[in-house]
């Protein structure tokens, strides 16, 4: 009620000036270039729909529309040779230009009589050889729809086949691991980029420190992607950040209840070419600590940048960064009569740190070709202390992590548009992985640390691959190529194919299909694990790649300019899954286990199969929806040989969203917009457990052979967005009030041993994020 009130009283507060203000213009610019080479496209038409603003852009591709009144718009680029292109639902406000890249293919069908009407495919991704399985990721989408709290991790959780938590943003995709998910920026994998990384589940954190202000339009890939990506078993997010804006100077402010954030652009001189672009974050959740999963004292901040320096003959350079560091810990009850659960004697501090930065450079080599290549440098680090107190109020220590790890990436392709028919790409990466890690943890209660993992060196992963993209006929066509991966720590190499195929049955339907071998590393820990007991050799030195083979089935159609259905249906077949013989542990259900220290074999099998089925009615007349079913089984076998289910086989996830948009004021110049999303998944998988074996040693003891037997209740989950915006001649306000999940779902974290009450007791937390915000943009 409280936030509420707040932001109605801001309402109040904004509405004198939204009656008195004139209408606000803003302008439009941006540039043309075709998909396949990246050269521009020049003397195109841009066009503004619904209005009568259009402009030809120059011989560069540059184009520039001024004097728009702000607003929501579809922006059209036609030229004879290509197939028009649109995009659609671009927000103008008053602060800042609006920079727009076309991306034009070009028309193979030369008969002068066939008319190509212009479409609005905001499914198509950026990279031209996906053919299924692979969705463009837009910025706007990220600040807009609820759930997404300006996060991209939380955002792809509202597409088919993927599944997001509450807590942390792990990404599940079709039934896989989040760890499975390989992140990329600017063609560069890069460590996890969450704040509190790995802590609750592998692959995941509490939020990523990609903000959407920095990013570019990027591309999420679920299944069967293209040749260029190695190291990636379940999906990649292929993320860009956008240049700064190179004319004019732009800022942006913004204040919540989670944290402060900062960012700013423009050109380094005034009518140079080049321009820089960074923001910044910091945050505290001491505000809304009560509403949280626990009491945890959390800490946090993050820094992107990017420069972008283009010359006349000397191509383009880049130099692009993010970084994030993280703290939180808790403090153990003083009153031994408190002490209810584990959890309420212990102390724990974490410290954590990210960084990736690189530099980029893209050269023109000849008419039909460029050059692009990359050298970057990523780490990242946790040093984390847990203790415990004992009856006398003394610390025992516990666990110890301090684990740094530090690569060195060099990425080079040449991409070839050989004819209107037939591109090529081709490449390499080279990726030397530095680490330095050492755990410690209490085998026996009260007795001195163990060393698990004591260990530093230096090993590399080498990859390369070839691709082409090949329209057969003017209704078929083929992307196919493949990847080869090379692991010097202990000799182990894979080559993996990928083939797909898009026929368009009509200017509205078409049909896909691809295949594909993807693998991926393990946590680079997993290799050295030493027995405690036994020896101090690694037991895993020799473990081999994570592979899988996808296969999806696809069918898109339009149903109108403004409305798409997608329907895919896959099977991916998982195998050289390390397990522990003669059990029911795979790593296919790893979630944070940092101490593993056992045997393992590449003997563990998978199968994920399923639909995914997607209905979007794209933003337009000042409102959008989307509703998205998946239905999927994902199962696994152990070192036992058994089948059972996985961690992640929640068998089903319903998504209904949708917001819609009023223009308020004397010229329409100010937007209220309201954004809901609900969703029904089906419950978390877990392991009973050993009631008995529990009791007897005062801790939670699980039933292995039952593994992952039993499922929760299905999720009802709910998150909304309300904001908003004031117009006016050269600067924009916003407030807004996002909500992560106003339903109170009561998510499932394990059980915990009650010392009090001698039972065990089923531990479900309820995570309740309110974030009312004032952004100023100028």
């Amino acid at each position: 009620m409280y936030f509420f009130r707040l932001l109605c009283y801001c309402f109040f507060l904004f509405s004198p000036y939204t009656l008195m203000a004139q209408q606000p213009v803003q302008t439009i610019r941006g540039t043309l270039k075709d998909a396949a080479s990246g050269d521009p496209v020049p003397f195109a038409t841009v066009l503004v729909k619904g209005t009568n603003q259009a402009a030809i852009a120059d011989s560069l591709g540059n184009f520039v529309i001024e004097q728009v009144p702000v607003g929501r718009y579809d922006i059209e680029a036609t030229i004879i040779g290509y197939e028009p292109s649109v995009q659609s639902g671009i927000i103008l406000s008053s602060a800042k230009e609006t920079i727009i890249e076309f991306s034009m293919k070009e028309n193979r069908n030369t008969l002068n009589e066939v008319v190509i009407k212009p479409v609005t495919d905001k499914e198509k991704p950026l990279n031209n050889m996906a053919t299924t399985s692979a969705r463009m990721l837009s910025v706007e989408e990220a600040s807009r729809y609820a759930g997404g709290f300006d996060d991209p991790a939380r955002l792809v959780a509202s597409f088919a086949g993927v599944a997001g938590g509450i807590g942390n943003n792990g990404i599940v995709v079709r039934g896989n691991n989040p760890q499975a998910l390989q992140w990329k920026m600017e063609g560069v994998e890069i460590p996890n980029p969450n704040h509190f990384a790995d802590l609750a589940t592998f692959g995941g954190g509490g939020l990523t420190a990609l903000s959407s202000r920095l990013l570019a339009n990027s591309d999420f890939f679920s299944g069967a992607f293209p040749a260029e990506y190695n190291n990636a078993l379940s999906g990649v997010f292929d993320i860009f950040m956008r240049n700064g804006n190179n004319r004019q100077h732009e800022h942006t402010i913004q204040a919540g209840v989670i944290g402060l954030e900062a960012s700013s652009e423009g050109p380094f001189k005034k009518g140079g070419a080049s321009s820089y672009l960074f923001n910044y974050r910091y945050s505290t959740l001491a505000l809304i600590g009560p509403l949280l999963s626990n009491d945890a004292a959390v800490r946090f901040q993050d820094l992107s940048f990017k420069l972008n320096f283009p010359t006349k003959k000397a191509g383009t350079f880049s130099l692009w960064g993010i970084g994030l560091m993280d703290r939180s810990g808790q403090e153990a009850k003083t009153d031994s009569l408190e002490w209810k659960y584990q959890k309420d004697k212990e102390t724990e501090e974490v410290k954590q740190f990210m960084a990736a930065a690189g530099l980029t450079h893209r050269i023109k080599l000849t008419d039909q070709s460029y050059l692009k290549t990359t050298l970057a440098f990523t780490t990242g680090g946790i040093d984390l202390k847990s203790d415990s107190l004992n009856r006398q109020l003394r610390h025992i220590p516990e666990r110890r992590i301090n684990s740094y790890n530090t690569n060195i990436v060099i990425n080079s392709l040449v991409n070839t548009k050989f004819s209107s028919r037939h591109t090529n790409k081709t490449g390499i990466a080279l990726t030397g992985l530095s680490y330095d890690m050492h755990f410690k943890k209490q085998v026996i209660p009260a007795s001195a640390l163990q060393t698990v993992l004591d260990e530093h060196g230096f090993s590399c992963l080498l990859a390369g691959y070839t691709q082409s993209s090949y329209s057969i006929t003017d209704a078929l066509t083929m992307n196919a190529g493949v990847n080869a991966q090379f692991f010097t720590l202990n000799k182990h190499y894979t080559i993996e194919p990928r083939i797909g195929f898009r026929y368009q049955l009509d200017e509205k339907q078409s049909l896909s299909t691809a295949y594909g071998l993807h693998s991926r590393l393990e946590r680079i820990n997993s290799y050295f694990a030493k027995d405690i007991i036994n020896g101090d050799q690694p037991l895993n030195r020799d473990m081999d790649f994570t592979k899988a083979h996808h296969i999806v089935l696809g069918y898109s159609r339009r149903m109108g300019e403004r409305m798409h259905l997608t329907v895919e249906a896959y099977y991916q077949h998982l195998f050289n899954v390390p397990v522990i013989k003669d059990s029911s542990y795979s790593f296919i259900n790893l979630q944070n286990d940092w101490f593993f220290n056992r045997k393992l074999e590449n003997s563990g099998k998978g199968r994920n199969f399923g639909l995914d089925i997607t209905l979007e009615k794209y933003m337009s007349e000042g409102y959008y929806w989307m509703l998205t079913a998946s239905v999927f089984d994902s199962k696994y076998t152990g070192g036992d040989g058994v089948w059972r289910n996985t961690r992640f086989n929640r068998n089903f996830m319903f998504n209904a969203l949708g917001g819609k948009e009023w223009y308020l004021g004397a010229g329409n110049q100010n937007t209220l917009g309201i954004n809901i999303k609900v969703s029904l998944l089906g419950g978390d998988r877990y392991t009973p457990v050993d009631e008995p074996a529990s009791l007897a040693v005062q801790d939670v003891v699980y039933d292995e052979r039952e593994a992952f037997s039993r499922q929760n209740h299905p999720a009802f989950v709910t998150h909304f967005t309300v904001n908003y915006r004031v117009n006016r001649k050269k600067t924009s306000h916003e407030i807004a009030l996002k909500v992560i999940n106003a339903t109170m779902y009561k998510e499932y974290l394990g059980f915990q041993y009650n010392y009090l009450e001698h039972t065990i007791d089923k531990y479900s937390e309820a995570t309740f994020i309110p974030n009312l915000s004032y952004k100023i943009e100028f």
